[in-house]
């Protein structure tokens, strides 16, 4: 049973083919055909914003097609609504943010991202689980492993050749 925190680094995968698609497809196949065993995927609700806003960059600078953006909008849209479980932001994750700026070299959303994940993890961990920070952003990964989160980068998971945008 595993547990992971995806921030829009590595959700974006799930929905355009780049380097680490492959290995975050199969995590969240787990997580959508293997209900039963407990895997689970956690976003912030801040990523809905993010995630669409990364697609619709993907393709005014032509690096995905408007018909390919359109499609991965509306499975992302869709997974939200069934696949993952949104985190809500609270007023204590921005001061949470704010301190973890002056600790580690984070951009502000990436802070934020960490605060959401780090008050979850202790949430988790009265239960003993742990929760896996999942970002292809390795500043964001040593901040997160500093503050005791477990972590995972897809581009640590490369496939030859990943395989085409579903």
């Amino acid at each position: 049973m595993s547990l992971y925190y995806f921030d829009a680094s590595a959700l974006v995968k799930q929905y355009v083919q780049e380097p680490g698609s492959t290995w975050i497809r199969r995590l969240i196949d787990r997580v959508a055909f293997d209900k039963e065993q407990g895997n689970t995927v956690f976003i912030a609700e801040v990523n809905i914003v993010k995630v669409a806003a990364a697609l619709a960059i993907l393709a005014r600078t032509n690096k995905i097609s408007l018909r390919d953006r359109n499609i991965a909008y509306q499975r992302f849209m869709d997974d939200t609504a069934h696949l993952y479980q949104i985190i809500s932001m609270e007023t204590s994750d921005f001061h949470s943010a704010a301190h973890l700026t002056q600790r580690h070299p984070l951009k502000a959303y990436d802070a934020i991202h960490l605060a959401i994940a780090l008050r979850h993890h202790h949430a988790l961990a009265r239960y003993e689980r742990d929760l896996i920070f999942v970002s292809g952003d390795r500043q964001q990964l040593e901040a997160a492993a500093a503050e005791g989160l477990a972590t995972d980068n897809p581009f640590d998971h490369p496939s030859p050749p990943d395989s085409p945008t579903p």
